[in-house]
């Protein structure tokens, strides 16, 4: 027996969110314009970098994330936390992070972002890293990592600090036990559909 569509159902709330982010427009770093809020974003990378091959066509991001309003890692339910800067700021971030490897330029690269309503924020990344897969957040840890306390300066660089080299406070970790080359061919078995082992603990996350 058939089930009864449910719009309310988790997954399809979920694919809503994809829906409606997949809609939005691409634009680059510095052309969002007034975007404020809380939400979700879809980066795509269109350079030249030869391993990325394979989804420089703009039909799949190479990397997808969360931007959460402030206080909501603990739990904050704030009346300002849909007008707040945390999708600009974190893809700011983002644009900085780029900015630094030396072998990415940040024009190379498009957005798609969605303000999303804080309680359905982690759904929504949830589904599209599910649908998308994206190397960045899947095969490429570190990406989205910030500067690491001094707890952590023990922690190997990320295989994206490896791979994409030139972020200031990586040069503060240990050297990663696999080198470029390593990551390179992980990435190009990966969009070759091939089955890629997980590398070393201890990169940090995302």
């Amino acid at each position: 027996m058939t089930e009864p569509y449910n719009p309310l159902d988790k997954l399809n709330l979920a694919r809503s969110i994809e829906v409606e982010l997949l809609g939005r427009p691409m634009a680059g770093f510095g052309e969002l314009g007034d975007l404020s809020g809380a939400g979700v974003y879809a980066i795509y990378y269109f350079g030249p970098f030869a391993a990325y091959a394979p989804i420089t066509d703009g039909g799949r991001p190479i990397y997808v994330g969360k931007a959460i309003p402030k206080g909501g890692r603990k739990g904050g339910l704030g009346a300002n936390a849909g007008v707040e800067r945390a999708l600009r700021d974190r893809l700011g971030q983002h644009a900085s992070s780029i900015q630094q490897a030396t072998n990415l330029e940040s024009g190379d690269f498009k957005v798609r972002a969605l303000v999303v309503d804080d309680i359905w924020i982690p759904l929504g990344e949830n589904m599209l890293i599910e649908s998308f897969q994206p190397v960045w957040n899947v095969v490429i840890d570190g990406f989205g990592n910030k500067t690491p306390g001094a707890r952590r300066a023990t922690q190997f660089r990320s295989p994206w600090d490896v791979l994409h080299p030139g972020r200031t406070f990586a040069e503060m970790l240990a050297a990663h036990p696999l080198g470029v080359e390593v990551f390179e061919q992980r990435v190009r078995d990966y969009l070759a559909g091939k089955a890629v082992p997980l590398a070393p603990e201890g990169e940090g996350d995302d």
